[in-house]
């Protein structure tokens, strides 16, 4: 297999057997849930009407975006917003189209909900626990989203499938600037980068259903539905979350709020509609549990191996494909590891399983190192070194400040329908 080009076998239409899991290859249309989802368990309570958000997208978005391509004015506007790098910066000087600028002036409003005090909390807790929080995004989340099929196949086919590293590094944007202490204020940039990711997710909606590759195995017409936005969002502060908990962590309950408001608010702003966000982790963990379904895909496959390879890019030290193999085994568990062929590690399949929760005691000043479990003072520092150069190895070679872009075409590897594209192109 490893002598084998996958992206060959996707190609050639032989990875399916190669892989042996047929059946979890399949479209999955036929078994996606209904939305039985009621609103009061929202921010947004419609209790007579409700939408079915696997047929809604991001309409004001997607009707701009769609314009630009038309009119060839892309380029021109990823451009201008280069320069766009907090939130509450004057964009008169950045030479916009008039859509553009009203888009973003629009987009960038924070809603009446958004709790302040909350947010400044959400930060104390993101500062106290972003060991964790790396380690959840990282290797439950990031990794999760490989075995989520959708996003799997529109991440594969779309420009971001092109280059994994610079893709990941973007995600990771998303992440930190929502971690910073001014996050949504003046001075901060995550309403910056959620509205670019907006626009990026509208870019793909209208150039992916071109790619003849992801129109052959998608169960979409259009990719990035409400419904594949909370998937992706529970991928995030949901799983984190229940990671914390299965760890013992202990958590302030007004830090486990703030937190989810930190969320609820970055989904807003990426245009997930009030009536679809959970207003309590039990709603969060109930819709969860319901409508996140994982599978395994060729895309997902080929995605979760470009990931764990991405350590190679550091020559010597500890982070290594074992490590991360391993990591992923622990966090994601023995199936999803089964799906994505990743070995069992005998060193650090044990060290993770009997160490990291002694680990997780002694870092909280529940566990005194000295009666901690034999080996746990030898492995400490590794845990900390994995992290570290996790963050090393996603942000070495990037260029700054980061660019989030609307896309102007697929992953080139794979052909389009030139047919499908708008006059601009």
């Amino acid at each position: 297999m490893e002598n084998l080009s996958r992206r060959k076998l996707l190609a050639s239409g032989g990875a399916l057997g190669a892989l042996g899991v047929v059946g979890a290859c399949t479209p999955l249309k036929a078994d996606m849930p209904g939305w039985n989802w009621t609103t009061q368990g929202s921010i947004k309570d419609i209790p007579k009407t409700g939408i079915n958000p696997h047929d809604v997208w991001d309409e004001e978005a997607d009707e701009l975006v769609r314009s630009l391509i038309e009119r060839g004015k892309v380029e021109r506007v990823n451009e201008s917003l280069r320069k766009w790098q907090t939130n509450g910066q004057d964009l008169a000087p950045l030479d916009l189209p008039s859509d553009v600028r009203d888009f973003i002036e629009r987009a960038r409003q924070l809603p009446a909900w958004a709790d302040h005090d909350k947010l400044v909390t959400a930060f104390e807790f993101n500062r106290k626990r972003g060991l964790y929080l790396g380690v959840t995004y990282g290797f439950a989340s990031g990794m999760m989203s490989t075995v989520i099929p959708r996003e799997a196949r529109a991440v594969y086919y779309s420009r971001g499938g092109a280059d994994m590293r610079d893709r990941i590094t973007k995600t990771a944007k998303l992440g930190y600037d929502q971690g910073s202490h001014n996050a949504f204020r003046p001075d901060g940039a995550q309403i910056v980068t959620t509205t670019k990711v907006r626009l990026t997710h509208a870019g793909v909606r209208n150039l992916l259903p071109a790619s003849i590759k992801w129109d052959e195995v998608s169960d979409e017409t259009i990719p990035i539905s409400q419904w594949d936005m909370m998937v992706t969002w529970h991928s995030l502060p949901t799983t984190v979350m229940q990671n914390l908990h299965k760890w013992g962590i202990p958590i302030d309950p007004a830090e486990s709020e703030a937190f989810l408001h930190s969320w609820q608010l970055t989904g807003h702003m990426l245009g997930i509609k009030d009536e679809l966000l959970p207003t309590s982790w039990d709603e969060a963990n109930a819709q969860a549990g319901e409508y996140v379904k994982l599978g395994i895909t060729p895309e997902g496959y080929d995605l979760a191996h470009q990931l764990l390879n991405l350590g190679s890019f550091i020559d010597k030290g500890i982070l290594t494909p074992h490590i991360l193999g391993a990591l992923t085994r622990y966090v994601l568990g023995d199936e999803i590891a089964g799906w994505l062929d990743i070995p069992r590690e005998p060193f650090w399949d044990g060290v993770l399983n009997n160490l990291w929760i002694p680990f997780i005691r002694v870092r909280e000043g529940l566990l005194e190192m000295k009666n901690a479990p034999k080996g746990l003072e030898d492995v400490y520092w590794a845990f900390d070194e994995v992290l570290r150069l996790g963050a090393l190895t996603v942000l070495s070679g990037a260029k700054f400040p980061l660019d989030i872009t609307i896309p102007t075409r697929n992953n080139p590897e794979y052909p389009d329908d030139a047919s499908k594209y708008g006059e601009g192109y």
